[in-house]
């Protein structure tokens, strides 16, 4: 039995769902990539930090921030796959080490993760001393070149302004005493993280900020409208028109607020719709339902990006999903705020 078997036996439709059908149930584009210059940017500047260090035995920083749905651990995990892992006779060479930080992490659950992804089988096991000794220590015995930690902006999470202290102090000295390449990535709060200790400022002077697509922007408009192109070859279902069309191709721009991880989900909830009314291509009533579905459940017609008439223009209000007040929940911990008020103080 699969659950796929389960789906087709208890549909939600009241027909029973075609085996044609199928390629339609739970598809998704999460693995698929759709390469764009901000992407491979990102790429080539992991690239010369990585060979910089193995050139010159000598550790760098790089920090790279954008905003929730661009795709930031999409390529994190791209690069990472570039360089796999080797098992040879008495050890596993690990060329690209991945860690996600930890929610309020700790010198000793950061630790703790990093000697999870290193394959450390006691990796629960020891104070914070000694689990950094074994970081150290698998750290060359795997021969890790290039160090990628993902949702840096979690720091801010530390329970006290002592904690958080604490751990970008031992993160610092990580990297000062390992000498490898490091990329720190996360949300742009991530970026207070790295101004609050001076030496990791000095560190991770390199920074790239991935940005959304900008409709104003006839480049990156024209650039946008090829990657709905590569969209389209990707989905199970024929369109009426094409996904790259300016009027409709816009309207993505607007519903997505020029975030490929939008459009993914607009795309993935309106070929569900169709499977589900049992429609053989997708047209713009699937899109709205798409963004109904999968972006803001209660928008009034009217401001359904794919409504006819909608004004289109940027979702960015109040209690709308793209309104920049409502995206500071991931930074929303005391000590993030004290942050923030403090660096907001040094600029008066």
């Amino acid at each position: 039995m699969k659950p796929i078997d389960i789906l087709i036996q208890y549909g939600e439709s009241s027909a029973t769902l075609d085996p044609a059908d199928i390629s339609m149930v739970g598809f998704s584009l999460k693995k698929m990539l759709f390469p764009h210059s901000r992407f491979k940017e990102a790429l080539r500047r992991i690239a010369r930090l990585h060979n910089y260090s193995q050139q010159n035995e000598v550790g760098g920083g790089l920090l790279i921030t954008g905003p929730s749905g661009f795709g930031k651990t999409t390529i994190l995990q791209h690069y990472l796959e570039l360089f796999p892992r080797v098992v040879e006779l008495n050890h596993t060479r690990i060329p690209v080490l991945y860690v996600t930080t930890p929610a309020s992490p700790t010198v000793k659950s950061m630790a703790e993760a990093i000697l999870v992804a290193l394959g450390d089988p006691i990796a629960r096991r020891g104070s914070a001393e000694e689990k950094t000794f074994r970081i150290y220590q698998l750290l060359q015995a795997c021969q890790v070149e290039l160090l990628m930690i993902d949702e840096f902006q979690h720091f801010c999470y530390a329970h006290s302004i002592v904690e958080f202290r604490s751990i970008t102090d031992w993160l610092k000295n990580v990297i000062s005493l390992t000498g490898m390449g490091v990329v720190l990535c996360g949300l742009p709060e991530a970026e207070m993280v790295i101004q609050s200790n001076e030496q990791l400022a000095r560190r991770f002077s390199t920074k790239y900020a991935l940005t959304p697509f900008d409709v104003a922007q006839e480049g990156e408009f024209k650039e946008f409208r090829g990657i709905l192109k590569s969209f389209q070859a990707a989905i199970p279902l024929p369109t009426e028109e094409p996904l790259y069309e300016a009027n409709l191709a816009r309207r993505f721009l607007i519903a997505s607020n020029g975030l490929l991880d939008y459009v993914r989900k607009i795309l993935e909830g309106a070929v569900e719709v169709a499977g589900d009314a049992q429609r053989d291509s997708l047209d713009i009533d699937l899109y709205a339902a798409g963004f109904r579905k999968q972006v803001w459940s209660d928008v009034p017609d009217r401001l359904n990006p794919f409504y006819p008439k909608s004004p289109l223009r940027p979702l960015i209000r109040p209690g709308e999903p793209f309104h920049a007040g409502d995206k500071r929940h991931a930074i929303g911990s005391p000590l993030a705020r004290r942050m923030h008020n403090s660096r907001g103080n040094e600029g008066e």
